[in-house]
Order: structure tokens, then C-alpha cells, then sequence
């Protein structure tokens, strides 16, 4: 059985294990209950990060009120940066596993299997010549 403190001072790493009304869902050593607690951030945190090692500290010392300073980054992965090549008028951005293009309520995902979603409050397709929509199965509605 983990043992439970009354007071917890300095950093401690624990883990997202997901959102509860939008506030991250740690776990850590330490933890006075049996279940993952509700924490505060200093940092944007998204279901991307889910499973993701977390620095916390604990406001007044308090192991039931987590604070997320900030999310351990593996050394392979800090160093990494987008790759962009431009060749003339031709912009490439390449990614490992998935790349997204954000932009308010907009979103273009590509995944490395080859899944594209395009979402977005209003969709257009626009097209001076033929606009085509080819696929396996098309399902509109």
C-alpha cells in the first residue's frame, strides 16, 4: 500500500491519466485518495498529453490541492523541430505521427495511416472546373 502524507513540499511527478469538467486528472505518490485527483494548471494541457509524466507541486502543502507546473519532456523529444522545406512556390511540413493546423474552431488533422478530418463550424468546397468527391464508400448526411 503507497503511503499517505499530510504535507507534501517541493516537486513531485505524477501522471495525467485524463479531464474531469476540463481540469487535468493526476495521480501521484503520495495521494491521500484511492482515485486521481482534480488538479490546477500552470500550463495548457490537452487529451494529447493523457499518459504524460507531470511536475506538481501542491498549493500550501496540501496533497489534495495538485498543481501542474508544467509536463516532463523526454530529451529525444526536445530537441525535435518542424521540419519545413520550401522549394520555390512548394511548402512541405513533414510529421512522424500526426500533424494539425489549428486555427480557432477549425482543424485540419493528418495521420500517419492516412486519415484526414477537416472540421470547422462552416465547410466550403469551392472549385472553378469539376469538384469531386472520391472515396471507398461516400456517405453525405
Amino acid at each position: 500500500m503507497m503511503e499517505v502524507l499530510d504535507r507534501i513540499d517541493g516537486v513531485v511527478i505524477g501522471l495525467l491519466i485524463g479531464f474531469e469538467c476540463g481540469a487535468p486528472l493526476v495521480v501521484f505518490v503520495g495521494n491521500p485518495r484511492e482515485t486521481a485527483i482534480a488538479a490546477r494548471s500552470l500550463t495548457e494541457l490537452d487529451v494529447s498529453a493523457i499518459g504524460s509524466e507531470l511536475a506538481l507541486l501542491f498549493e500550501e502543502g496540501d496533497p489534495t490541492r495538485p498543481l501542474v507546473v508544467g509536463r516532463i519532456v523526454a530529451p529525444a523529444h526536445k530537441n525535435r523541430e518542424l521540419q519545413v522545406v520550401r522549394e520555390g512556390d512548394r511548402v512541405v511540413i513533414m510529421g512522424e505521427e500526426r500533424i494539425e493546423l489549428r486555427c480557432g474552431l477549425a482543424s485540419i488533422i493528418l495521420e500517419k495511416d492516412g486519415r484526414v478530418t477537416i472540421r470547422g463550424s462552416h465547410l466550403t468546397s469551392q472549385a472553378s472546373g469539376t469538384n469531386r468527391i472520391r472515396g471507398g464508400a461516400v456517405h453525405l448526411n
